[in-house]
């Protein structure tokens, strides 16, 4: 009787998620806040849509440039670890392979089994400096186009959110109409956004975009007081 392959479905994309939520999150919050501040202080929705879009622009180049120098950070922080490792492995291999051995025991081997196994890692440097990072300080190796990468999806999910509260100021002429509406809005897309963050995460879709909506509207509700209270 033929056997079904067995076929692992891991989440591998965890950090474009992480830099998914957080230019979304920011998106739909910050332009809202700044929108609805200005609405009770101008009556006409085009002067909001044009501060709106400015406030747009200028977060999405923040974050994104935010996001850029925190994923270089990460990588010069591992090849700086790299580097240090290549340095014990060649002056102090002793020390190096008791620190093996300890990650081994850490995970119950027994000691007839670390003693060969440590010996045949050290005749590998390269994987022997492998191990050491990823067991012993527990880096990966980042991608080199991470930075890259970490500063447009971070932008182009603040600009996504924050065309979203602003969407009706651009369709309603009366401000104060349009932030009925575009509070109704925001609320119902971080419940959405909740969802599909949920169903990707692995975590319950339903309590996902609760905490979501729950978490983000109280964000925007604090920074719609603060934004009120300055204009």
């Amino acid at each position: 009787m033929p056997l079904t392959p067995h076929i692992e479905t891991h989440f591998t994309a965890s950090a474009i998620v992480r830099d998914v939520v957080i230019g979304m999150a920011d998106g739909l919050t910050v332009p809202f806040a700044l929108a609805a501040g200005l609405s009770g202080a101008v009556a006409q929705a085009g002067i909001v849509v044009t501060a709106g879009l400015a406030e747009i622009a200028a977060g999405s180049i923040a974050m994104g440039l935010g996001g850029y120098l925190a994923a270089k950070s990460d990588a010069e922080h591992y090849a700086a670890e790299k580097r240090r490792e290549e340095e014990e492995v060649r002056e102090v291999p002793r020390e190096e392979m008791k620190e093996v051995a300890d990650v081994f025991r850490h995970y119950g081997i027994a000691e007839e089994h670390i003693h060969p196994v440590v010996e045949a890692l050290s005749q590998k440097p390269k994987e022997w400096v492998d191990f050491m990072m990823r067991f012993e300080l527990g880096l990966e190796k980042p991608n080199p186009s991470r930075a890259r990468i970490s500063a447009a999806v971070i932008a182009g999910a603040y600009i996504a959110g924050g065309l979203i509260p602003l969407a009706p100021y651009m369709l309603v002429a009366r401000a104060s109409t349009a932030l009925i509406i575009s509070v109704c809005v925001t609320l119902v897309a971080l419940a959405v956004f909740g969802l599909v963050k949920g169903r990707y995460t692995g975590a319950r879709p339903l309590r996902s975009a609760m905490q979501t909506t729950i978490t983000g509207g109280l964000a925007a509700l604090a920074a719609f007081v603060i934004a009120r209270a300055i204009t």
